[in-house]
């Protein structure tokens, strides 16, 4: 007997959800049903990571295979393990929030706003859990249509439109790269197994995995899988469209863009264990992408008055700290990126959805016109002080446990990165602290401020629920860190010992995981 299809419903609930929800006349009962269905959602995630097997390493969890394209081997193949389970959850929560933060602030074309974000979620999902390359890819590409559209229709700025227009199009070129690479694994798959089996395509990730490449393929297949993922990330040159779209769309987009890493998901689960030998002899690059990234965005960050754009840049300083940490090699680097994931998801978007509070009361984000906000909402600010403490990485929060596992990576490996490491904590530091010293303390001098309102209750319910995530996280590590450690040291050991060239690290005989029993 198969088991629950609880992927699929985490994929197509959202999606279903989208369609009903835009059928829906009553402005409110659309509200309603649209938080229901995330609430589902949320739920089913819930059961799905509370239901999983740590210990499993890298086998795949809640698999669900059937023949979808028979004449290219093309399959609806879904899974979860280590690395991807505890994104479930966390974008289903993050969904939610977003859904309740907007609750009252969308006025133009609501529904459309809500089936849009339902829909992101679904395609979301499909992200994290495809394991056949074409199905992931055609999730991946989806995600540019709600977001194209959440992006030009309810942005901030003047600039909204042609913002959307350049996140597409930068997309699009990303995606180009990715399916060069997808048809390079597949053919090279179909002329590996000449001789052993017939000789079809493959798109399957697990098949893909255990294809040996030769030296000039994989590191073509190597650098544009990095290349299609560095756009999503984003990794200079190719992050200007973030400051662009925090700037410009409204930060509940900007939030759930910033929580959902899809380009660092991507370098994870595709890039380095579909080619792991480039992915070791080139690491000393990923290195230097990393630390060049890291103090990049930290220098620039220092230069911001607006504080959308100083997240937007300090969100790409910790990319370049998960590339480092990646570059190490070790266990403890892979686990503190797969934590810094979680991270993005919760201090990441909550400081975000913050600066989204403080512009819709206040019109906006600049520091000249945010002196006192301490003074005149005293629990946003203290709300704002806890995620910014997180994301400096301070004791007691989720951040310090990620970033202090790939500092002790970065040291344990390439001394020399760990010093970059360390100068960026210190410059993330100093341009958090120093903006948040202009723009929270000290007197209230505008009356703008001093006439605005503090949290309301749903806004200070999301805050509360991403708060008490970040404080246990922090507090209690293993949480996180026990559902990724089988599954991180099966991904280490496979780019430590990939497959060899003669054939003997790929096995004919194990085919694609069936439906299970």
């Amino acid at each position: 007997m198969p088991e629950f299809p609880l992927l699929s419903i985490l994929i197509w609930l959202p999606m279903l959800g989208a369609a009903a929800v835009g059928l829906v006349r009553n402005l409110q009962a659309a509200k309603w049903s649209a938080l229901s269905v995330a609430g589902l959602e949320l739920a089913v995630a819930l059961a799905a990571a509370g239901r999983f097997q740590a210990e499993s390493g890298n086998e795949l969890q809640w698999v669900e295979h059937h023949a979808w394209i028979e004449r290219l081997n093309i399959n609806y193949f879904l899974g979860a393990d280590g690395i991807s389970i505890l994104l479930l959850p966390l974008s289903a929560l993050l969904t939610l929030l977003t859904l309740l933060a907007t609750w009252n602030s969308v006025q133009r074309l609501p529904r459309f706003h809500l089936s849009l974000l339902l829909a992101l979620e679904g395609v979301t999902m499909g992200v994290f859990t495809a394991m056949d390359m074409i199905l992931f890819f055609l999730f991946w590409e989806l995600t540019l249509v709600p977001i194209f559209f959440l992006i030009g229709l309810w942005g901030i700025g003047p600039g909204r439109r042609e913002a959307a227009m350049k996140y597409t199009l930068v997309m699009l070129f990303g995606g180009v790269a990715l399916l060069f690479a997808i048809i390079l694994l597949a053919f090279n798959h179909a002329d590996t197994i000449q001789g052993h089996i017939p000789g079809d395509l493959s798109f399957s990730l697990p098949m893909l995995s255990a294809t040996p490449l030769s030296g000039r393929t994989e590191t073509a297949v190597f650098i544009l899988l990095m290349l299609g993922f560095a756009v999503k990330a984003p990794l200079p040159p190719f992050h200007t469209w973030l400051p662009t779209v925090a700037m410009e769309g409204s930060t509940q987009m900007t939030a759930l863009l910033t929580g959902l890493k899809l380009g660092v998901y991507g370098i994870i689960r595709f890039a380095m264990p579909l080619a792991p030998a480039s992915a070791v002899e080139y690491n000393w690059a990923l290195g230097i992408i990393g630390a060049v990234t890291l103090i990049y965005g930290a220098l620039v960050a220092m230069q911001q008055s607006n504080l959308r754009r100083l997240l937007a840049y300090g969100s790409i300083s910790h990319i370049g700290l998960v590339i480092v940490g990646l570059s190490s090699l070790n266990i403890q680097g892979i686990q503190g990126a797969l934590f810094q994931l979680v991270n993005f998801s919760i201090e990441g978007s909550a400081l975000m959805l913050i600066a989204g509070f403080i512009h819709h009361r206040l019109g906006s984000n600049e520091k000249v016109h945010m002196g006192g906000l301490a003074t005149a909402v005293p629990r946003l600010t203290g709300f704002y002080l806890l995620f910014m403490l997180a994301s400096l990485g301070i004791p007691g929060t989720s951040g310090f446990p990620a970033e202090l596992l790939m500092i002790v990576s970065a040291l344990t490996s390439h001394p020399s990165l760990a010093i970059a490491a360390l100068a960026g904590t210190i410059l993330g530091a100093a341009y958090m602290l120093s903006f948040t010293r202009q723009a929270f303390l000290g007197p209230a001098t505008s009356a703008a401020v001093r006439q605005l309102q503090d949290l309301r209750p749903r806004e200070l319910g999301v805050l509360c629920v991403l708060g008490m995530l970040v404080l246990s996280f922090g507090l209690w590590p293993d949480t996180v860190l026990e559902n990724q450690r089988a599954a991180a040291e099966v991904w280490l050991n496979h780019l430590l010992e990939p497959p060899a060239m003669d054939g003997s690290g790929f096995d004919p005989e194990v085919p694609d995981p069936e439906t299970r029993e």
